[in-house]
């Protein structure tokens, strides 16, 4: 593939684009070829999110499910076969999830280790060893801080994650030295955890992030350089700091050039949304439409071809239900797996909040369409119970010789069966928007649930 000589400028860091290039590389600059490896690491996350679902739930059929959802979600789908950054940095924003969640209960399994055990072999919480132990070395929030740095390096909406995040697994840690026995948890995490959280997060995340930018920085000559790659000697000659490398400070007024484009990214667009209406998937995004005369399996003679990125329906209308769940298992049960799960959403939604005057679209939920999957398994599994003679009264209503638990578990998996189902059959009944499948006109329309999906 030939390298033009003139730079250009872009307004996206170069990771999401290394990664297409690598397609393009293996099978040259074709459609198949830019949209390769973005079809990769949509296949991966979904079995990626297969294991996280398992090890937050501590249940396979649970994980697989939660996997099987995001394999049947439509903008999951239509965004792993077209070559645009936000997959990429849903891939990595999964990984980093991951990669905390391991180190979740690595730290446990630590703090359990240091505690004494009574003579029927029970632990014992003691104050001193939870507020006092080190943890040490934990590789496993270092991969999670390359994997936010990788994100961030795809798309700058990565850095909201990064701070999201970090806040999560200090809140972890305040649980695990709570539960471990310390008084003053907060404390103890502020004088041993928080110091190593954050270098082993941010500084690893921001070193990621200018790492990716070597190729622009070591091609400063004539014939082969980046965009503002010399202003620093140009323009910013005589400017302030100019005791930092010449390369820095180009990159810092290249970046802020970038914020501004972003920031000021404000001229309508026909499929421009508002982030308050993508969970109930408000305003899809069509990438191709191609309407079709003198087609045979039309009534009408017209037949429509269509690519549109939107959420499986049924999934995301359930997702609505699950979210609320999920915060009411997290506010008034504590559940530490349900208050991830919204972290996730929260993270990857809430910050559009903040640029609702600027341009914005739908298929940028990607992002946290993995924790939707979660927040359904979860309310899928809430749905199911426990089996009978497993729960206690208190947790079901039931004590354990009454056989309505039994009743009460074949209704939740009736209806949670019937969930599962609709949520198939209406990926299936979208696939041809999904893929560019010739239809008739009027079967086009039966798909047009909502009047603002024409």
């Amino acid at each position: 593939m030939k390298i033009p000589v003139d730079p250009g400028y872009v307004v996206h860091p170069p990771v999401g684009k290394w990664i297409i290039g690598i397609g393009e590389q293996l099978f040259g600059f074709t459609p198949f070829g830019w949209r390769f490896m973005v079809a990769v690491l949509g296949t991966l996350s979904v079995l990626m999110l297969c294991r996280i679902g398992r090890r937050l739930f501590r249940s396979t059929f649970l994980g697989c499910l939660a996997g099987a959802l995001l394999a049947v979600d439509g903008l999951h789908f239509v965004m792993s076969r077209t070559a645009l950054l936000d997959l990429v940095l849903m891939f990595f924003v999964l990984a980093a999830f991951g990669c905390l969640l391991i180190d979740r209960d690595w730290a446990r399994r630590r703090l359990a280790a240091a505690l004494p055990v009574d003579a029927e072999g029970v632990l014992r919480p003691d104050a001193g060893v939870a507020e006092n132990l080190r943890l040490g070395w934990r590789p496993w929030r270092l991969a999670a801080g390359l994997s936010l740095g990788l994100a961030f390096a795809t798309k700058w909406n990565g850095l909201y994650i990064l701070v999201a995040f970090g806040l999560m697994t200090v809140l972890w840690d305040v649980g695990a030295r709570r539960t471990a026995g310390a008084v003053r948890p907060y404390a103890a995490v502020l004088k041993r955890d928080v110091v190593p959280a954050f270098f082993s997060t941010v500084p690893v995340a921001i070193l990621t992030y200018i790492a990716s930018w070597t190729g622009w920085i070591i091609h400063n000559s004539p014939s082969r350089h980046g965009y503002y790659r010399d202003w620093a000697a140009t323009d910013g000659k005589g400017g302030s700091w100019t005791w930092l490398p010449d390369w820095l400070r180009s990159l810092w007024h290249y970046e802020n050039q970038v914020y501004e484009f972003h920031v000021n990214l404000t001229s309508g667009h026909t499929y421009q949304s508002n982030p308050w209406s993508w969970i109930v998937l408000g305003r899809p995004v069509s990438y191709f439409y191609e309407e079709q005369n003198g087609c045979a399996a039309s009534e009408t003679g017209k037949c429509a071809r269509e690519v549109l990125a939107i959420g499986t329906p049924l999934l995301w209308w359930a997702s609505c239900f699950a979210l609320l769940y999920v915060l009411w298992r997290w506010l008034f049960r504590r559940d530490w797996r349900a208050g991830a799960i919204a972290c996730g959403v929260a993270a990857g939604w809430v910050p559009w909040f903040l640029y609702q005057e600027r341009t914005i679209f739908l298929f940028y939920a990607v992002v946290f369409v993995p924790f939707l999957c979660l927040a359904v398994a979860m309310m899928i599994g809430a749905m199911l119970g426990p089996a009978a003679g497993t729960g206690t009264k208190h947790e079901m209503g039931l004590t354990t010789s009454d056989p309505s638990g039994e009743r009460r578990r074949t209704l939740g998996a009736v209806a949670a069966g019937v969930l599962v189902l609709l949520i198939v059959w209406n990926f299936i009944y979208f696939w041809p928007l999904y893929t560019g499948t010739s239809i008739p006109e009027n079967s086009w329309r039966d798909r047009m649930w909502l009047d603002t999906w024409i």
